[in-house]
Parts: structure tokens; C-alpha cells; sequence
């Protein structure tokens, strides 16, 4: 089951949540007009969109995802000043930080080699005279930003396997970072790997990252497991302070002329929004870490249906790479207006659409299902 808030929807659950306040929680058949409920009731704090996450206090629920916003300290400053919540910083990867390793052992060889003296220096000297590497450069930017930031700043550490990598994640914290959010991007190309395999890899590199760290760490991931909500819950049992849903798989092209594989990447589209509600609005209640969506974030609409669902946060990088870091504000601005048109808190609108917690999700999606599919014959039969 996909869940899909339409215009409609939104404003139903405005108006039942609004009714409810008056009412009481238990009536849910007996509504009030709007202009009833606006005589009766004045919602304290309707505007304030301060926000828990991971445990940190963010300004309000947007975030701006990893990408290419987040590289420079002038760009992470310019994503605050448009007023996200908070800022996840560009990926570091597993490989970048292997082949320095490699380079570094590789260049203490070549030295130790030339002159038996060099034994008494060549640690230091070596890896001193690799230069700027890409994790030093990354790291002096994130210790720069974070202490010109008013806001969290999320260090990002992307890999697949276990290994010596994962010790990155106490230099980001060293650095200044609020937070580590681990992007475990695994697209096993082994067919004899099991499944049960692949949940354990990642729960071992989790384990990896918060024992060498003391500041939260969330978990970003595919949803393409047997059963992802049994994964979500190892991971938060294994000490996962958030999980940020979903991870993209890239998925190449063919150019049927040149006859060849066609890599690239290309925005996300609101779309693919729906998957990552659909495990919000099922886990919002049922696991202790914080939520976060991402992918196919592009106005208001798609973030309140985020928040809807469940999600402490909404994330993302498409909306911003397309119509400017600026947009941010817009965002922003339009899920306070929401809120105070509903004369709704942001406490109120959270997973208000979420699958009720004594509900089984299982029948819950399934009825789910069949409706849909009664719909679309209704609709499209003949």
C-alpha cells in the first residue's frame, strides 16, 4: 500500500483534528463546522515548528539533505540563513577513505625502502606529505561550519562493509558535528549472500560507528528487504538513534544506439515520495528512533504529508538544487501557514494519519491494497 494525501485528505484531517480538540480525543463522528471550532478555540503555539530530532532541538522539521548544497561553509551558511531546520553535510565515502589508507601505506613503504634511517621518522613524514586529502578537506569544512552555525550540522558517512572506515565517524564528531548519519548504501552483487547476511552487515556497521562516537547516530538505508520493518527495528535495538528513509539505489540506462550502459543520476520527483510515508505512517509509534523522509520532496504539500505520516523530519536536496537554496524559506513559510490556517500544532499534525498503534499493519495495508485496486477498476474499467 502506497499512501497518497491528496488535497482533500489534508484538509479532512485538519478539520477532524481541529473538531477533536473541542470534542474530545474519543469523538470522531460528530464534527463541527470550521467556523465553529474557530469561535470555541484559540490553538496556543500553532506558528512554532521547533522539532526533536535525534535529540537535538531543531528550529522547525525541514532539513537539507546530503548533496551538493552542502560543501563549502558559504553554501551550509546560505542553507541556514534560508532557515532549514538543520544541515546534513556532503557524503564522505568508504572508498575515498580506503584509498587514502592505501596511498598512506603505500608512500611509508616506498620511504622505508630507500634509506634504513627512515625508519626512525617515516610514520609522521608520510602521512604528513600525502597533502589536503579528501577527508582532511572535508573535516576542516565541517569544523568550520559548525562553529559558524546557529543550527545542527550532520556529518555524513556513506559505505557498504565492514572495515577501519567507520573510525571517521569520531573525527566528525571531533570536528564539531551534532550528529553522524551513516548511509549504508549495499546493493549486494553477490547472488549467494543471503538476506539474513545483508541485515547483519548492517547492523555490524552501525555497531562499528557508535562505539567510536558519543553523539547520535541515524541510519540511512534502501527499503528493499524482506521485511523492512523487522530491519528497522534491529537497527534501533542496535543502538540507531534515527532512521532516514529512504536511500536511492542508482539505477543505470541503456543507449540502445552506442550499445552501452548509460550511468547518471538525476532529481528525485514527488513521487517516489509515497514509499517512504507508507513506513513512516507504520512505524511512527512502534520504534523509539527518530523518523526522517527523504526523496521526492518538492513543496508544502509533500512535507505536510511527511509529517502526517509520521516523520519527526522531512528531508531534502532536489527542491533546493532546483529552485535555489532560497526555496528553503518558501518551504518553511508554507507548513507554518498550514498550520495556522488549520489552527493546528505541529504536535497535533504529526502522525495524525499514521497507522494506529493497535492496529496491525499487516490487514492495515491490505485493506489498504484492496481498495485500491477496487478503486481502479471503478475508475478504469470498462
Amino acid at each position: 500500500m502506497s499512501i497518497n494525501y491528496g488535497s482533500d485528505a489534508l484538509a479532512a484531517a485538519a478539520a477532524s483534528a481541529a473538531a477533536k480538540s473541542v470534542a474530545g480525543n474519543a469523538t470522531t463522528d460528530q464534527l463541527m463546522a470550521p467556523r465553529d471550532v474557530n469561535a470555541q478555540v484559540t490553538v496556543p503555539n500553532a506558528t512554532d515548528l521547533s522539532t526533536d530530532y535525534l535529540g537535538l532541538k531543531l528550529r522547525n522539521p525541514v532539513v537539507a539533505s546530503a548533496g551538493p548544497l552542502a560543501q563549502t561553509v558559504d553554501s551550509i551558511k546560505t542553507l541556514e540563513t534560508s532557515g532549514v531546520g538543520a544541515v546534513v553535510m556532503h557524503s564522505l565515502f568508504e572508498e575515498q577513505l580506503r584509498y587514502e589508507s592505501e596511498q598512506i601505506v603505500k608512500q611509508t613503504e616506498e620511504q622505508s625502502e630507500s634509506f634504513a634511517e627512515a625508519l626512525s621518522y617515516f610514520p609522521v613524514t608520510a602521512i604528513s606529505s600525502v597533502g589536503a586529502t579528501l577527508s582532511s578537506q572535508y573535516l576542516k569544512v565541517l569544523e568550520d561550519a559548525a562553529k559558524a552555525l546557529e543550527i545542527p550540522l550532520i556529518g555524513s558517512l556513506n559505505g557498504a562493509n565492514n572495515g577501519t572506515w567507520t573510525r571517521e565517524a569520531r573525527r566528525m564528531q571531533d570536528a564539531g558535528a551534532s550528529a553522524i548519519e551513516l548511509n549504508i548504501y549495499l546493493v549486494p552483487g553477490d547472488t549467494e549472500m543471503t538476506g539474513r547476511e545483508v541485515e547483519e552487515r548492517h547492523v555490524e556497521i552501525l555497531r562499528a560507528v557508535k562505539d567510536v562516537v558519543s553523539i547520535p547516530v541515524a541510519v540511512k538505508l534502501s527499503p528493499y528487504f524482506s521485511n523492512f520493518g523487522e530491519m528497522a527495528t534491529s537497527l534501533c535495538e542496535a543502538g540507531a538513534d534515527g532512521l532516514v528513509m529512504f536511500n536511492r539505489f542508482l539505477q543505470p540506462d541503456i543507449d540502445v544506439n552506442k550499445r552501452e550502459v548509460v550511468s547518471g543520476f538525476e532529481l528525485s520527483q514527488p513521487d517516489i515520495g509515497r514509499l517512504p510515508r507508507t513506513w513512516a505512517a507504520v512505524l511512527r509509534g512502534k520504534v523509539k528512533s527518530s523518523l526522517a523522509l527523504s526523496g521526492g520532496v518538492e513543496t508544502r504539500d509533500d512535507i505536510v504529508k511527511g509529517l502526517l505520516a509520521g516523520a519527526d523530519v522531512v528531508m531534502t536536496t532536489s527542491a533546493l538544487v532546483r529552485h535555489g537554496a532560497g526555496y528553503a524559506a518558501r518551504l518553511v513559510d508554507g507548513v507554518r501557514d498550514y498550520l495556522r490556517r488549520s489552527d493546528m500544532t505541529l504536535d497535533q499534525l504529526r502522525g495524525l494519519l499514521a497507522v494506529p498503534a493497535d492496529a496491525s499493519a499487516s490487514e492495515y495495508e491490505r485493506s489498504g491494497y484492496v481498495s485500491a485496486i477496487e478503486k481502479a477498476k471503478r475508475r478504469y474499467g470498462v
